[in-house]
């Protein structure tokens, strides 16, 4: 048996992975760059920190990509005729390079047992099945290796590359996923690529409570303003159709527009074929993506009732650009703090939109995801309904 670790960075190998590569015959992937490193079990620890510093790279240093059938590759190379345990980094590492590379090295090692590091997790908290508390002394080679080796990722200004102390863990924390959950937690933090759109409903709205909660209040929020702003309505960013079905149910007409060519498929399966509903690509699709937003602003956009703009406005879109909406009325719903910080400044100068409703659609709330495997807080969604002001 022996134990290979599979990394982006040399660095990677020493924060999360020390426990593995210290204890018996053990091996290294360095993903990024497709190198391999052995390690003897007569090998000192301090041997073998010596010889990963030596790889660790500059922030700046863009590593190559890999994929699953590379990284077989690389360790079948290492293992030989051997068993091999892989060590890899966590599907949903908040660092999009990591994460993928924990994602391929377990497809392309499915036939082994893969155990992934749990990591610095700022937006969840994974639930680990191994835990390896470090000693004084693995925590001083740890320390040791960091300024040594690592000396110029302490400020380095990105985030995809700063090493800051709760990337230095002293108790390393190890999960096995079974595919479903692996691209679950890979699907969960991405953003609104082709990534996310991987697997079906990747936010679980179609299982999850909160989610319930909040898209039954949302839909009951518009309905309810229905005699001012009529039956007709503009949702931007349907992605599956969760809000849409709500809305079509009560008798609403709905263009449905969602950028994502993987999410509008199955959009447009779920409810294209409902009479009420058109389900499109173009015009207000690109504002959840496009910094050019000319689209916005052709003949032909649809004129509706009021548009809606629920959870969507977090991708620094220009907000000048909603007064050429074809709409007298905006539903925009967002976490609170990002409502307060981005939306509410925006409207206090705006000469074109007044506020006429303000509501707490529902509160924060703490909640598991994946099957369990993980969990995080759900943060809450707040309501504003504007109309535009005469002229």
């Amino acid at each position: 048996m022996i134990d290979i670790v599979v990394v982006l960075r040399a660095e990677d190998a020493v924060l999360d992975f020390l426990s593995v590569l210290t204890d018996g015959e053990t091996a290294l992937v360095l993903a990024g760059h497709g190198r391999t490193l052995t390690f003897p079990a007569t090998q000192s620890p301090a041997e073998r920190l010596a010889r990963i510093g030596g790889h660790v790279r500059p922030a700046d240093d863009r590593a190559g990509a890999s994929d699953p059938g590379s990284l077989a590759d690389l360790v079948s190379e290492v293992a030989g005729d051997r068993e091999a345990r892989v060590w890899t980094h966590s599907p949903a590492d908040n660092r999009r390079s990591r994460g993928r590379v924990g994602r391929d090295t377990a497809i392309g090692c499915a036939d082994r047992d893969v155990r992934h590091a749990v990591g610095y997790s700022p937006y969840l908290q994974v639930v680990s099945d191994f835990d390896h508390s470090l000693d004084r002394e693995l925590i001083a080679g740890k320390l040791d290796f960091v300024n040594r080796a690592c000396e110029h990722l302490l400020t380095a200004p990105s985030p995809e590359y700063v090493v800051q102390t709760p990337r230095i863990p002293a108790t390393e924390r190890f999960f096995h996923a079974d595919a479903e959950e692996r691209e679950r937690l890979f699907a969960l933090l991405a953003s609104l690529d082709d990534e996310a759109a991987s697997i079906a409903d990747p936010w679980e709205f179609g299982s999850s409570p909160y989610e319930k909660d909040r898209l039954d209040a949302t839909a009951a929020w518009v309905l309810g303003h229905r005699a001012a702003t009529g039956e007709s309505l503009v949702e931007v960013g349907a992605c599956e159709g969760a809000l849409t079905h709500r809305l079509v149910a009560a008798g609403c007409a709905v263009h449905a527009t969602e950028p994502n060519p993987l999410f509008r498929k199955r959009l447009a399966e779920a409810v294209g074929g409902t009479e009420t509903v058109r389900v499109t690509s173009k015009d207000l699709a690109d504002l959840a993506i496009a910094s050019d937003l000319a689209d916005l602003t052709e003949e032909g956009n649809p004129r509706a009732g009021a548009h809606l703009l629920i959870e969507m406005l977090y991708y620094g879109q220009d907000l000048g650009l909603l007064d050429r909406l074809p709409t007298d009325h905006l539903f925009v719903a967002l976490e609170p703090d990002a409502m307060d910080s981005r939306v509410r400044p925006w409207l206090a100068a705006s000469a074109t939109w007044q506020e006429v409703e303000s509501v707490h659609l529902v509160p924060p709330r703490v909640e598991t995801v994946c099957a369990g495997r993980a969990y995080l807080i759900k943060r809450g969604s707040d309501g504003l309904l504007l109309r535009r002001t005469a002229g």
